[in-house]
């Protein structure tokens, strides 16, 4: 992991290098010209945002293709939608999918000031959790939270963080991705299913799966 990390550090170093002197219409090119109050991100800064986005842009989305896997063999008649009408369904059932699954368990945030969140006061310092698995079943917010529906609508999950500054920056890509694996899986080998029960990551932060059996 450590060698792995080293090699994508030294790769963004040298685009980073690159980019500041060619700038194109890229993230890459944003972040390594980005000036706020005449700061721009040190190398250093520009490599670990670099490994972070890789890193969520894989493992995240990994886990919620599993979960959904396993979920639709669970819930055969909301699969005997996807199949019928995939085109129709695929954006609700993508979001579905990302609530359901909820792959992120947690994230910490410390306040900046003061402030009262469900009667609760809060202070300028402390620190506060997001549970995502609370918030995507939130029975004031989704009706039947503990029904999977790939037709569900409105679905105002927060897969991807509350909205604001810190919204998942490739929730667009994400979303691309799983539409993407089970348009191909789909048509492909639309009988495919889980065949056991997933071996779960063990880890307080991703809610990941080792291994999943499954057959076509």
């Amino acid at each position: 992991m450590l060698e792995a990390g080293a090699t994508l550090t030294g790769i963004m170093e040298e685009l980073g290098k690159y980019r500041r002197d060619n700038p194109i219409d890229d993230i890459t090119s944003a972040l390594v010209n980005a000036e706020i109050e005449s700061e721009k991100l040190t190398q250093q800064e520009l490599a670990s945002f670099f490994v972070l986005l890789v890193a969520a842009g894989n493992e995240t989305t990994r886990s919620a293709l599993a979960h959904s896997l396993h979920t639709l063999t669970q819930h055969p008649d909301q699969k005997a939608r996807l199949v019928e009408d995939f085109e129709g369904l695929a954006k609700t059932a993508t979001d579905e999918i990302v609530r359901w699954a909820s792959p992120v368990i947690w994230m910490r945030r410390t306040l900046s000031r003061d402030y009262t969140l469900s009667g609760v006061d809060l202070k300028a310092g402390e620190k506060v959790l997001l549970f995502y698995n609370s918030a995507n079943r939130d029975e004031d917010v989704f009706e039947d939270p503990d029904v999977f529906d790939v037709g569900r609508t409105p679905n105002e999950h927060f897969g991807f963080g509350a909205p604001g500054p810190h919204f998942c920056l490739g929730s667009h890509l994400a979303r691309e991705e799983i539409t993407v694996m089970w348009r191909k899986l789909l048509a492909a080998a639309p009988s495919i299913h889980s065949t056991g029960e997933p071996a779960q990551l063990v880890s307080s932060f991703v809610n990941g799966t080792k291994r999943l059996p499954y057959s076509f």
